[in-house]
């Protein structure tokens, strides 16, 4: 969707959704209000959000601005990459060659799986006692 120059993507990752608008700028990047910095306190958090900016050499060039909801850190700094990855390729369409080669087009599937009834845990059982 293009509205003003502005580009706007859907990220996932585990149970965390990532709405994700990037625009021409000066490389400001706000996560719910606060910049990047003061969101995300785990340096590895913070570089996979940024990930394709860097691949695509764009993150000074781009404002981006992005609410996220669900899950822990991790699963919403990959829900932000998921949804930066998105909007740039709908801003420049040429560069998801490039995205999809480094691996951040695909949507990660992994979650946890769920516990099933009569068990412990989703695989972990009851311990078995034969007399």
């Amino acid at each position: 969707m293009n509205q003003d120059n502005t580009y706007y993507a859907t990220g996932k990752r585990k149970t965390s959704t990532a709405r994700t608008w990037i625009s021409p700028g000066t490389g400001k990047f706000t996560v719910n209000g606060k910049a990047l910095d003061e969101y995300f306190t785990v340096e590895s958090a913070k570089k996979s959000a940024l990930q394709p900016l860097a691949l695509v050499k764009m993150s000074d060039s781009l404002d981006v601005l992005v609410t996220v909801s669900g899950g822990g850190l991790t699963g919403q700094a990959g829900a932000i990459r998921h949804g930066i990855t998105r909007a740039l390729i709908s801003y420049q369409p040429e560069l998801r060659g490039a995205l999809k080669r480094a691996g951040f087009v695909t949507r990660d599937p992994r979650a946890k799986e769920r516990k099933k009834y009569g068990q412990r845990a989703a695989r972990a059982r009851f311990q078995f006692s034969k007399r």
